[in-house]
């Protein structure tokens, strides 16, 4: 997809914020919509279907939270990217957003520089959904969906059922955090009662078989992939 087709929508009470972010968006060639508000965000949000959301957390009318909620429950939002954009960086303020739905969690300040390439890194994840690819490659690691297996730096590696699905959930979405309970009723369903452990030695597992520094854990909330 090229940037001119990619619609980013910023949402933040500061117009510095807006005029500063926008400008540099902008000039990267992404399409850029404001609101200043949480309410007013979830209104373009709805009309404009964004690829992207940022969002602040504290702002009137509605706040950031509350406006990731209903973004994440509007049909045909599902699957955009939310990131927060803040200057509250408590951890029970970042679990809060991801439990709202969000992708990531950004601090201010934040260099304009390293927030175009923040945000690059998270368009990354958007998929062409016309073309359905059995094949995923990121980097040196290519998932084989069909034959169920995984080649890493030219070595070809055999996972167990589980650990290939989990692997094959995380790095769906590179960078996307994935909650514990999303994890357990997408690769677990209801085939078998499992608990928070069983994620853990899969995990651990994973880890141990692709390189550690490729699966983050995101305390208290779940796991992410890494590029």
């Amino acid at each position: 997809m090229k940037k001119k087709e990619i619609k980013i929508l910023l949402v933040d009470d500061e117009p510095d914020i807006l005029e500063i972010v926008g400008y540099n968006l902008s000039s990267e060639g992404y399409q850029v919509i404001t609101a200043e508000n949480g309410e007013e965000g979830v209104k373009k949000a709805k009309k404009e279907k964004p690829h992207l959301i940022i969002l602040d957390v504290m702002m009137p009318e509605m706040d950031g939270i509350e406006a990731c909620e209903i973004i994440r429950k509007t049909s045909g939002l599902e699957d955009t990217i939310i990131t927060f954009l803040t200057a509250r960086g408590e951890d029970y303020s970042q679990v809060a957003g991801f439990d709202a739905g969000a992708d990531d969690y950004i601090t201010k300040p934040i260099k304009p520089k390293v927030l175009v390439s923040k945000v690059k890194a998270l368009l990354r994840r958007l998929r062409d959904t016309d073309s359905k690819k059995d094949v995923l490659k990121i980097g040196d690691l290519i998932i084989d969906r069909d034959e169920y297996k995984i080649i890493l730096k030219g070595k070809e590696i055999i996972l167990p059922r589980k650990e290939f699905e989990l692997l094959s959930l995380l790095s769906s979405k590179p960078g996307k955090v994935f909650k514990r309970e999303d994890i357990l009723d997408k690769v677990w369903g209801n085939d078998v009662v499992v608990g928070g452990r069983t994620i853990d030695v899969h995990i651990r597992k994973l880890r141990e078989k692709i390189e550690d520094k490729r699966i983050k854990t995101i305390k208290g909330v779940g796991y992410k992939f890494v590029e």
